[in-house]
């Protein structure tokens, strides 16, 4: 009895052992598998980090580099109303029919046109030019459209009448050109017109 005692004594003995082996084994594996995960989400967290980086250092340039390029942005915005005021008093002098009997009337309109040359040529020195309108087709992100005017001779949309002259700062914006755009007249339209100015004048 005792002797198979003891041999059932070893073999549970021997059978918790292979459990905890296996245990042992379960355990290693599973800490392995944790090891693994943590390597592999600081590997994600450091490729993020660096991409978050990348995209800071690539935006730091680019705001230097447009404050560069465009710094003055501003300052020739504002620059454009001198040469508003400046074309405004032309305008204004021509009129005057005072002026214009005046000796000293064409040197006043010589000077203004030299100065106003002068300007132009200093803002395209810093890469400032006007806005080419008359004749061109209306493009909202160029022109904006102030009044539409009839004319048989264009097709509707076509620039007509340039008010206010548009500026560029390189490729950006600088102010729209306000404009003028031709409106063709239906036939219809016209043919009723005409009717009735014939009829009043019958009348």
């Amino acid at each position: 009895m005792e002797k198979e005692k003891t041999e059932d004594q070893i073999n549970s003995n021997n059978e918790e052992a292979i459990k905890n082996d296996g245990n042992v084994e379960d355990n290693e594996e599973s800490s392995e598998k944790n090891f693994e995960q943590k390597i592999a989400e600081l590997e994600e967290k450091i490729i993020r980090q660096y991409a978050e980086m990348e995209n800071q250092r690539r935006r730091y340039e680019k705001e230097k580099e447009d404050a560069f390029e465009y710094g003055g942005f501003s300052f020739a915005k504002e620059t454009l109303n001198l040469i508003d005021n400046l074309e405004r008093s032309k305008i204004t002098i021509e009129k005057d029919e005072n002026l214009n009997n005046s000796k000293g009337f064409d040197k006043i309109i010589n000077h203004l046109d030299i100065i106003h040359k002068d300007m132009l040529s200093i803002l395209k020195k810093n890469n400032i030019h006007p806005i080419d309108s008359i004749g061109k087709k209306l493009d909202p992100n160029l022109h904006q459209a102030m009044m539409e005017i009839e004319d048989e001779t264009k097709e509707s949309g076509i620039i007509v009448q340039e008010i206010q002259k548009g500026f560029m700062m390189k490729d950006r914006l600088l102010r729209p050109s306000l404009v003028g755009v031709a409106k063709k007249i239906d036939k219809k339209e016209q043919n009723s017109v005409e009717n009735k100015e014939k009829s009043d004048e019958k009348k």
